[in-house]
């Protein structure tokens, strides 16, 4: 795979994951780290959205092939590392909401853990949904700490989003309430919203597996601020190299309100990408192995050899 041989079926070698757990205050924070060797190597944080934990949007175990975007990773030569944020999978549950704003604090409580097990002075980071708000947001208060930047399914004010639209009617509920009905059947609307056929139904099921261990109740902060509160990320505060990552049937970014958000980027380093025959979760569907390319390509992008 290291040769850009990115194959969806052919599974990446089996890494061992360390776990790991850092404090937010009094919350406890799951931390989770797979590379595929020793010596330094380039860090990837990988950042979960609103409705799934991190192990099971990015290392997970599902039929047809590969799922595990932290194997893929490891194999291409990254340190990578992800996160439970607040009230999810591992991580402890509060009283909060754990909307975006939180969420940035969890990532700030992780970035100290990586860095100084990794001896790195700077992270990749990569977000999908309202993972990419939390990071988009995390970059703006710790740009030193941001090497390059993915935003997969990002949302910037949610105009022209169909899924958001709809959600909204929920408002009410949101703003009284801290957690939401996640069942399998919700778990199930994630590959068929958008548009059917762009990813396996198995996987649903085995996500919902994964997923369901850990209740049938997540937070609904970053719903509320996708639905109320966009935007969330200035984008001329966002001054690292950035690429944003769009699948052709997504119901919650717009092409339009996405374009938008790139044309303010501050810094030339950046990147938009539709990639088609994908809807809103791309690390799940069947062409999940144009994702890994693209991503990989920005990721390891070579220096300018100008002054600048």
């Amino acid at each position: 795979m290291p040769d850009g041989g990115f194959d969806p079926v052919r599974l990446a070698p089996a890494v061992e994951r360390g776990d790991y757990t850092v404090k937010k205050g009094e919350v406890s924070l799951a931390v989770y780290r797979k590379r595929g060797g020793s010596g330094r190597r380039p860090v990837l944080f990988l950042v979960h959205g609103s409705s799934n934990s991190a192990l099971s949007s990015f290392d997970l175990v599902a039929p047809g092939g590969e799922y595990s975007t932290m194997n893929v990773f490891a194999e291409l030569g990254y340190d990578v590392w992800t996160m439970d944020h607040e009230n999810y999978g591992r991580s402890s549950r509060s009283e909060g909401n754990s909307d975006v704003a939180s969420g940035v604090e969890d990532l700030i409580a992780a970035s100290e853990l990586v860095m100084r097990e990794s001896g790195a002075t700077k992270m990749h980071m990569l977000g999908e949904s309202s993972g990419a708000l939390r990071a988009a947001a995390f970059a703006m208060e710790r740009p030193t700490l941001v090497d390059r930047l993915i935003l997969n399914a990002f949302t910037y004010t949610g105009r022209h989003s169909p899924t958001l639209k709809k959600r909204a009617e929920q408002l009410p509920y949101f703003r009284t309430h801290n957690r939401r009905l996640r069942d399998r059947d919700m778990i199930r609307s994630i590959f068929t919203r958008d548009h059917p056929g762009t990813s396996d139904a198995r996987v649903a099921d085995a996500l919902a597996d994964t997923e369901l261990q850990f209740g049938d109740q997540v937070p609904t902060g970053t719903y509320l601020d996708m639905c109320a509160n966009l935007p969330v990320v200035d984008p001329a505060r966002v001054l690292c190299p950035t690429m944003l990552i769009r699948g052709e049937h997504d119901g919650i970014a717009s092409e339009e309100d996405l374009l938008d958000f790139y044309a303010k980027l501050p810094n030339p380093d950046r990147q938009f990408v539709v990639l088609p025959g994908a809807a809103h979760a791309l690390v799940f569907g069947h062409n999940r192995h144009q994702f890994w390319h693209v991503a990989h390509a920005f990721l390891s992008m070579p220096r300018r050899r100008d002054e600048h």
